[in-house]
């Protein structure tokens, strides 16, 4: 007995020691080793923007590379402590950079952020800021620009306002017309909930002014096309090194803040009706049972714009997050149907 009580006595210490150890850990990002005499970069860091300093994931084979940055969804849902699990492939043509936004993730710290900074005008900015000190640091003319979700938001009013800064927009769930997506949100929960006998969930649809839909498209393949819950996404948070266990923590309170204070002042109703025009090629990456923001609107986005090239993109096997579901697809359109076809191809500028 008394062994008994030595061995679980080693093993509580030892998971003691393991969970300190897990919260203590400091961030950090893999390096990457230079090849045929490329220089290569990883860094984690601190970039002021708007006043606030905020942090960049920044990582390439070859620093020479086009820039590819990611725009982040939520408001406050950050991408970066998912990246280790899709970008890897996408370092060697791209210099990738990952943000988190003010209030998001790693940048998440609500002392320091003044809750009027909160709006869509001052993201757009920060932005801006983001994207100049990229394109001097690495002799870049212009970059790629990826947004997903709510960051599609951002990302097309930034193309629109200055269409020279990007050689494409890659959307990823985009944000098209947030009455029309609950619509369609509805039609969809209505339809699971009748093949599933689901009684509760009718009686809520039913209900006058019940929006509450996440958690029910979720449930029905609606958001990761195979899962019923957020639990990919942390488990797969939960190895990232960039992030420390404290970091983890704010991912769930980035949107939480940012939604509470976040003050749509760019322009005045939805996307659709608004923004009509791109002067850069734009792809559209839908997962085909995307009813977070609903495939079937992005189509119809996509068929009434104008654009020097546009294109709905497939992902047969996704939802709304079509790099983390079909990873390998998505490095190949990123790679053979965007950067070497149908873009400008990018150049470097000695000095801006």
């Amino acid at each position: 007995m008394r062994k008994v009580y030595k061995i679980i006595k080693w093993f509580f210490l030892f998971l003691i020691i393991l969970l300190l150890i897990i919260y203590f850990r400091p961030a950090w990002t893999p390096s990457i080793a230079s090849v045929n005499g490329k220089k290569s970069i990883a860094s984690l860091e601190k970039i002021e923007l708007g006043n606030l300093k905020q942090y960049v994931l920044i990582r390439s084979i070859d620093i020479n590379n086009p820039i590819l940055l990611f725009i982040h969804g939520g408001p406050g849902m950050p991408l970066m402590y998912l990246s280790h699990s899709f970008q890897r492939p996408l370092e060697k043509r791209f210099t990738v950079v990952q943000w988190d936004q003010r209030g998001a993730g790693k940048s998440y710290d609500p002392a320091a952020i003044p809750t009027e900074t909160i709006n869509v005008e001052q993201y757009i900015a920060d932005a801006i800021q983001l994207i100049d000190t990229l394109r001097i640091r690495y002799h870049q003319q212009k970059i790629y620009l990826v947004g997903h979700s709510w960051g599609t938001y951002l990302s097309s009013i930034l193309v629109q306002r200055h269409p020279e800064l990007f050689y494409a927009y890659i959307s990823v769930g985009q944000v098209v017309d947030g009455d029309a997506a609950q619509k369609i949100q509805r039609e969809f929960l209505l339809s699971e909930a009748n093949k599933r006998n689901n009684t509760s969930l009718l009686t809520k649809l039913n209900q006058p002014g019940f929006t509450s839909f996440e958690n029910y498209i979720f449930k029905f393949g609606g958001e990761l096309k195979h899962a019923t819950s957020f639990a990919p996404l942390v488990i797969t948070g939960l190895f990232s090194t960039e992030y420390t266990f404290r970091d983890a923590l704010n991912v769930a309170k980035g949107p939480q803040f940012c939604g509470k204070y976040m003050n749509y002042n760019a322009i005045h109703g939805s996307i659709m009706s608004n923004i009509k025009k791109y002067e850069v090629p734009v792809f559209f990456l839908t997962g085909t049972h995307d009813y977070t923001t609903p495939f079937a609107l992005i189509k119809e986005y996509c068929d009434s714009i104008q654009a020097p090239f546009k294109q709905v993109i497939w992902f047969n096997e996704s939802a709304h997050f079509p790099f983390y579901e079909e990873p390998k697809k998505f490095d190949s359109v990123m790679t053979y149907q965007i950067l070497n076809q149908h873009s400008s191809k990018p150049s470097r500028k000695r000095s801006l």
